[in-house]
C-alpha cells in the first residue's frame, strides 16, 4: 500500500468518492449527510490523501480542512474490499502527520452513528467525544470527535 497527497479529480479517486456518497446516502437522510463537495477538496489549503493498493488502484481517501491551528477530517473512506487490512489506520496516521506539519494542533470530525468501523478506528486512535463544532448542530445521527495532535 502507498499513501500520498493526490488530486481528487482522478477518475479512480472520483469513483471512490462516489462510492462513499452512495454508501452514506443509504445510511443517513440528506440532512444528516455533511459532505464536503469534491470541488472544495481541490482548494490549495486542503490536505487530500489517497491510499493505493499494490496494483495502484485507489482504495482509500481522506482529507483535512485546516482552520487556523485546527483541522477537520473529511471524506475518510476505505473501499469495502480493503477494510480490515490497516488502510484506514495508515491513512489516518498520514493525515494527522500532514496536519501536524502544517501547524494543526487538533483535529475534529463528524461521523455517523451507523459507522461502527470508523468510530472504532477513531476511538483506538485517541479521538474523544465532544459536542458539535463549527456550523454543525446537534443531530442524533452524528458523533463529534476530536484529538490533540
Amino acid at each position: 500500500m502507498r499513501i500520498a497527497l493526490e488530486s481528487p479529480d482522478q477518475p479512480d479517486v472520483a469513483s471512490l468518492i462516489a462510492a462513499l456518497d452512495a454508501w452514506l446516502g443509504g445510511l443517513y437522510p440528506p440532512a444528516s449527510n455533511h459532505l464536503l463537495e469534491v470541488g472544495a477538496l481541490r482548494a490549495p489549503e486542503v490536505i487530500f490523501a489517497v491510499a493505493r493498493d499494490m496494483a495502484g488502484a485507489a482504495c482509500g481517501c481522506g482529507a483535512v480542512v485546516p482552520m487556523d491551528n485546527r483541522g477537520e477530517l473529511k471524506r475518510m473512506y476505505v473501499s469495502p474490499d480493503c477494510r480490515g487490512k490497516g488502510v484506514g489506520r495508515a491513512l489516518l496516521q498520514f493525515l494527522e502527520q500532514q496536519a501536524r506539519q502544517r501547524g494543526c494542533v487538533m483535529l475534529r470530525l463528524e461521523t455517523g452513528v451507523h459507522q461502527s468501523e470508523a468510530l472504532g478506528l477513531f476511538e483506538r486512535s485517541g479521538y474523544t467525544a465532544r459536542g458539535p463544532f463549527g456550523g454543525y448542530h446537534p443531530d442524533p445521527l452524528s458523533v463529534f470527535l476530536e484529538k490533540q495532535l
